[in-house]
């Protein structure tokens, strides 16, 4: 992974010594809540509905025991003793006080950790696959891309103030884990002539008003990333709307001048400014990274104890037919550490798991975590044959849920219980589907199904990509629950359909049953997955067992 350098070190320090006198004038009242609120959100602090929320970027989701060790002390220091991982692959703390906040930045830049750009109207923290560097299916690892980004784009002059706010997502492998067409920004990796590139994809995104991205270069060399990505940005930063800020993002800049308009005028600015690109100097720095990112030396190893208790420990095996990935070198897991334990938040991992999962990081998986968009952790490189005492250990700590892509794995936002923009509850309804079907022991016969529940229409549980998704709303005060399905967020993105009136707070979760065993009756057996059963026979049967309608035949 990345290691800051002196140049890292010094910036990081003069930021944090900046917003500690801010914070000072803003107690002293020198500063207003109007003046700090621009100068606390490029430092990543929100004012949330009962308290401050930090949110520390944690770039393209890799972290080191270390790392992890000092977020779990400033859960104890300064918060309730635990974090929230975001759908950004960020961590928040939901109760910092304001006071504590530049204690708080200056213990994470003491392990190369930040909160810059974590919100704002800028380029925001770049997100990867959370497979990256270990999964079989990879072209390249795509990290070493998402860091120069990074690099490229903090502080970055000319895109601090840009209409809206602008996410950048990269993959290097072809089953997109990183949901590149949902993103300002997706970055596919592609070769051609087996040379490394990038698929650019614009104009992607959620929210009130959701679209999946278009195609803006089919082939774009790794030389040209950064004159290519300045001139993306700098064209939207010219003719994305400042008058509506729902209006504001790429997405709807694409779509309002047509994203043939917008090629032509990204072309004409790569064209401009590419020359005053060094790309002998970029291929080098380039090179530079990625040389921080080669993997652990594996070698191909024996599986035999993993076999042996794959057939003796159901438990176990539970676990490994749903939370394990195939790995690129032989003997070896990718191991998602579900935090979505029956009935708990998701996404929260409290600072005992996080110092209990930093150690089996050191002891298991070659010192290395990541963070998922799908609100999990990993452990990107595990020996099979020490999968058993790893999930032992998990076990121990509550961090063993067999569950990763089942229907207890949720993505959800804070919803009303944390966030002032939130119209409707998110988390206790993840706690309760989670447990209900817990309870009727139905989830793993069911299989993959991915719920994605938002608390309102920003959309921050990216619920128009769920399989089943779930959008909280205000209807005279009143939450009211409306359900899409068949959406899905890889590599064929397309975003759910509504099914039509939504449901009450204690009518969700039936009406989520009623579809899941709707499924059941219609699909061609166990393999048929819900996504694929929906795409071939559509809503209805799914609408009459909603709504009692009449069924349509489903043949």
């Amino acid at each position: 992974m990345y290691v800051y350098d002196d140049f890292d070190r010094a910036f990081i320090a003069e930021r944090n010594r900046q917003f500690r006198a801010q914070v000072a004038r803003r107690l002293d009242g020198s500063l207003t809540e109007e003046e700090f609120r621009p100068l606390r959100l490029m430092n990543g602090l929100y004012l949330q509905l009962h308290a401050y929320m930090l949110r520390v970027a944690v770039p393209y989701g890799t972290l080191n025991p270390d790392q992890l060790r000092a977020l779990a002390s400033i859960a104890d220091r300064w918060d309730k003793g635990y974090g929230h991982v975001t759908t950004r692959q960020n961590v928040q703390f939901n109760w910092p006080r304001l006071t504590d906040v530049p204690d708080m930045l200056d213990a994470l830049a003491e392990v190369g950790l930040h909160a810059i750009q974590t919100s704002g109207n800028t380029i925001r923290n770049v997100t990867a696959d959370h497979f990256a560097g270990a999964a079989a299916d990879e072209i390249r690892d795509p990290r070493p891309y998402a860091e120069l980004i990074r690099q490229w784009s903090t502080d970055h002059p000319e895109f601090q103030f840009l209409p809206r706010k602008f996410k950048i997502a990269v993959t290097g492998s072809s089953i997109d884990r990183a949901v590149t067409r949902a993103h300002d920004i997706g970055l596919r990796m592609v070769l051609r002539d087996g040379a490394p590139g990038f698929e650019v994809i614009v104009g992607g995104g959620l929210g009130r008003t959701p679209m999946i991205g278009q195609v803006l270069r089919d082939y774009l060399p790794e030389a040209d990333l950064l004159p290519y990505l300045e001139a993306v940005v700098g064209t939207y930063n010219l003719l994305g709307r400042r008058d509506n800020k729902y209006k504001a993002r790429i997405k709807i800049t694409v779509h309002e001048n047509g994203l043939e308009t917008v090629r032509d005028l990204v072309e004409a600015r790569f064209a401009e400014i590419a020359p005053g690109f060094d790309a002998v100097a970029t291929q080098a720095h380039l090179a530079r990274i990625a040389r921080q990112f080669e993997g652990p030396a594996l070698t191909p190893a024996s599986d035999l104890a993993y076999q042996a208790a794959y057939g003796a420990d159901p438990e176990f095996r539970s676990w490994a037919d749903t939370n394990l990935h195939p790995h690129k070198v032989a003997g070896h897991a990718v191991v998602t550490v579900s935090l979505k334990a029956h009935g708990q938040t998701p996404g929260d991992i409290s600072s005992d798991q996080m110092r209990a999962l930093a150690d089996l990081a050191e002891s298991y998986g070659h010192g290395e975590i990541r963070l998922s968009h799908e609100q999990n952790a990993i452990l990107p490189h595990v020996r099979k044959a020490d999968l058993p005492a790893l999930h032992r250990a998990l076990r121990a700590h509550g961090l063993a849920t067999a569950n990763a892509g089942l229907i207890s794995d949720i993505i959800a936002c804070p919803g009303m219980d944390y966030c002032a923009l939130a119209t409707a509850r998110s988390i206790p309804i993840a706690q309760q589907i989670a447990t209900r079907f817990e309870a009727l022991k139905l989830e793993h016969e069911v299989g993959p199904l991915k719920i994605k529940i938002s608390g309102c229409i920003n959309a921050c549980g990216h619920h128009h990509v769920g399989h089943i998704g779930i959008l909280g709303l205000d209807r005279a005060g009143v939450e009211t629950y409306q359900i899409t399905l068949g959406g899905d967020g890889g590599a064929d993105a397309v975003l759910g359909d509504r099914t039509g009136p939504g449901f009450s707070a204690d009518e969700i979760v039936p009406a989520i049953e009623r579809i899941v065993r709707a499924y059941l009756g219609i699909r061609l057996g166990r393999e048929e997955t819900f996504l694929a059963t929906y795409r071939r026979v559509g809503i209805g049967p799914f609408k009459a067992a909603l709504y009692d309608q009449e069924p349509r035949d489903a043949a």
